[in-house]
C-alpha cells in the first residue's frame, strides 16, 4: 500500500473516511490544514475525516542501486559531483563579492580624495577672500550693484561687461601703502651705510673677460632668447624664449633645472621673486604667470593673470617681494598682490595714450619707471599711481630701463642708443649713441653698466670678415657688441671697461645681466644660445690669490 500523495510506503498510514484513500499522516494533515479539501478528489475535508491505520513495524527495503558495490560507487560519484558543483558555485560567488568590495573601497577612496581637495580649495578661497576684504577700500554701494547681474549671479572674473567697460579693482589700500613706505625707509637707511663688497670683480678682471661657455637652451624651430634674469643667491639663470618656454639654468653645473611651459606666444619678460621659489613670466599672449616649485624640483603655474588686453612686455618685482607690476601694450600697467595674484590697481594715463614696453622699480620701491613705444620714459609715484615725471629725447621704442643701486641714476635704451638720467634734477646728463640698443643693465652694486647695442660704419669686405658685421639695406654694417662701463658721477666721465662682440652671428644681443659680484656676464641673443663671459680659469685663480 502506498501513499496517494507521495507514492511511497507510509510510515504512519491513515485512511480518509470520505475517499477511502491511504495517505502519509503528516502529508495529508498539512494539505488539509492548508487547503481544507482532499488532494485527490477535491472534496471538502477535515482532520476528523482521517482515520489512523494500525500496522506492524515496517522495514523499508534498500534501493536496488545500493545493493551492490558498483551502485554504491555510482552513488558516491553523484554526491561528489554535486559537492564539486556546489563548491564551484561558492567560489564564483566569493570572487564576485571580492570584486564588489574592491570597487566599493575604490569609490570610497576616490570620494575621500575629492572631499580633501574640495576642502583645500575651500580653505584657499576663504584665505583669498579674507585678504581681499582686508585690502578692499570703502566703495559706494553702486559698485556692488554693478558687480551683480540681473539674474542674481555674480559676474565671472575676467568677463567683459562691454567693449569700453573697466574691471573693478580693489585699489592699493592704506595697509599696503604703509608696508611700501616702511620698506622704503628701511632700504634708504641701509643704502647710506652700504659699501661696495670686497668680492666685487675689479676693472682689471673685467678687461680680461672672454666667452667661457655657450648653452643652447631653447628650440631651434623658433630660436631666440628674449628676456633673462639671475638668482644671485643660487647662481641660477632664467631665460624667456621666442619658443614660448622659459628655462631655469644652473650655471655652475651647466644643467637645465626646469622648463616652464604654458604660454602660447613668446616670453617677453622673466623675473625671480627675491630668494623665494617663485618665478614671474610675461608673454605676448596677453598673460602673466606666477610659477612655484614643488618638492621634486619641478615648477608649476600657480596663477595665470589675464588682466591685460594686449601683449605684456615687462614684469618687475617690488623690494618687499610681496607685490609686482606688469606693463603692457594696452596702455596700462597693473599692480599685483603676489600671494593671491589679485590685480589691486590697473593704471592708465588719461592725458595721453602710450604703449608700455619696459618697467622697473626704483631700489627703494616707491617709484616706478616705465618705457613706452612712443619714445617716452615715465616716472610714477606708486602710492598715488600718479605720473610725476616724463623724459623725452629718445628715438624709437624704449627697450629697457634700469635704476642704479644708489637710486640716483636711471638708464634707458632705445633705437638711438642709451641715455642716463639724473633723478635728483630730472634731466639727461649723458648719452651713448649706440644704435639699436636692446638692453641696458646696472650691476647689483651699481659699479658697472652693461649695454647691448650696435655700431654703424661703412661696408668694408675685410672688416666684415674680421668682425662678423651685419649688412643693412643702405650698404652699411652693424657691429653688434656688448659693452661694460664703469659708473661715475654726473660730471665725471663714465669710462668704457670692456667691449665684447656678439658671437651668435644673428647680429642681435637681446638681454644682458651681471652675475653675482660681477664675476661673469650672461648674454642672450637671437640664436637661442645663452653665452657666459668671464675670466678664464687661470686668470680667475691669479685674481683670487691677489685679492687674498
Amino acid at each position: 500500500m502506498n501513499c496517494a500523495i507521495s507514492g511511497e510506503v507510509p510510515v504512519e498510514p491513515v485512511v480518509s473516511k470520505k475517499s477511502g484513500l491511504l495517505y502519509e499522516k503528516r502529508l495529508i494533515e498539512t494539505h488539509v490544514s492548508d487547503f481544507g479539501k482532499c488532494p485527490v478528489t477535491g472534496e471538502p475535508h477535515t482532520i476528523d475525516d482521517i482515520v489512523a491505520v494500525k500496522t506492524g513495524k515496517i522495514v523499508k527495503p534498500k534501493p536496488l542501486h545500493t545493493a551492490s558495490i558498483p551502485g554504491l560507487l555510482g552513488t558516491f560519484q553523484t554526491e561528489w559531483d554535486g559537492l564539486m558543483l556546489s563548491n564551484f558555485s561558492l567560489e564564483q560567488q566569493l570572487h564576485t563579492a571580492r570584486q564588489e568590495l574592491s570597487h566599493a573601497l575604490y569609490q570610497h577612496d576616490a570620494a575621500c580624495r575629492v572631499i580633501a581637495r574640495l576642502k583645500k580649495e575651500r580653505d584657499e578661497a576663504r584665505q583669498l577672500l579674507s585678504e581681499a576684504e582686508r585690502q578692499l577700500p570703502a566703495a559706494p554701494a553702486v559698485a556692488t550693484e554693478n558687480a551683480t547681474l540681473s539674474n542674481g549671479k555674480r559676474a565671472a572674473d575676467g568677463d567683459d561687461q562691454g567693449p569700453d567697460a573697466k574691471k573693478m579693482r580693489l585699489g592699493i589700500s592704506g595697509e599696503v601703502i604703509t608696508e611700501l613706505t616702511d620698506c622704503n625707509a628701511a632700504l634708504s637707511q641701509q643704502r647710506k651705510k652700504r659699501q661696495i663688497p670686497p668680492t666685487l670683480a675689479s676693472v682689471d678682471a673685467l678687461e680680461k673677460f672672454t666667452q667661457l661657455s655657450s648653452h643652447p637652451l631653447h628650440k631651434t624651430s623658433k630660436p631666440g632668447i628674449f628676456s633673462m634674469d639671475i638668482l644671485h643667491s643660487k647662481d641660477v639663470i632664467a631665460t624667456g624664449g621666442i619658443d614660448t618656454t622659459a628655462v631655469l639654468f644652473d650655471r655652475p653645473s651647466g644643467q637645465i633645472l626646469s622648463t616652464l611651459t604654458g604660454h602660447s606666444k613668446k616670453v617677453t619678460s622673466i623675473k625671480f621673486v627675491g630668494d623665494t621659489d617663485l618665478v614671474l613670466t610675461a608673454s605676448s599672449d596677453k598673460t602673466v604667470r606666477i610659477w612655484g616649485s614643488s618638492e621634486d624640483g619641478s615648477y608649476a603655474c600657480r596663477h595665470t593673470l589675464k588682466d591685460h588686453s594686449a601683449e605684456v612686455r615687462a614684469v618687475t618685482v617690488h623690494a618687499t617681494n610681496k607685490y609686482f607690476v606688469s606693463a603692457s601694450l594696452d596702455s596700462t600697467w597693473c599692480f599685483y598682490d603676489m600671494s593671491s595674484g589679485l590685480c589691486l590697481a590697473q593704471v592708465t594715463d588719461d592725458s595721453e595714450k602710450v604703449d608700455y614696453t619696459a618697467a622697473a622699480f626704483h631700489p627703494d620701491g616707491l617709484i616706478l619707471g616705465t618705457g613706452t613705444a612712443q619714445s617716452i620714459v615715465k616716472i610714477w609715484d606708486v602710492k598715488s599711481q600718479a605720473n610725476v615725471a616724463k623724459f623725452g629725447g629718445h628715438t624709437g621704442e624704449i627697450t629697457s630701463v634700469s635704476f642704479s643701486e644708489n637710486g640716483y641714476f636711471l638708464a634707458t635704451s632705445a633705437l638711438d642708443g642709451v641715455r642716463l638720467w639724473d633723478l635728483r634734477k630730472l634731466k639727461n646728463f649723458r648719452t651713448f649713441e649706440f644704435p639699436n640698443a636692446n638692453s641696458v643693465e646696472f650691476d647689483h652694486s651699481g659699479s658697472y653698466l652693461g649695454i647691448a647695442a650696435s655700431d654703424i660704419s661703412c661696408a668694408n669686405s675685410r672688416t666684415c670678415a674680421d668682425d662678423k658685421m651685419i649688412h643693412t639695406n643702405n650698404n652699411t654694417c652693424a657691429f653688434q657688441r656688448f659693452r661694460v662701463f664703469q659708473t661715475a658721477s654726473v660730471k665725471a666721465e663714465w669710462n668704457p671697461v670692456k667691449t665684447l662682440p656678439d658671437l651668435s652671428g644673428t647680429g642681435r644681443a637681446t638681454c644682458v645681466k651681471f652675475g653675482p659680484d660681477a664675476k661673469y656676464v650672461a648674454v642672450g641673443s637671437m640664436d637661442r644660445n645663452l653665452r657666459i663671459f668671464g675670466l678664464p680659469s687661470n686668470d680667475s685663480t691669479e685674481d683670487s690669490a691677489q685679492d687674498s
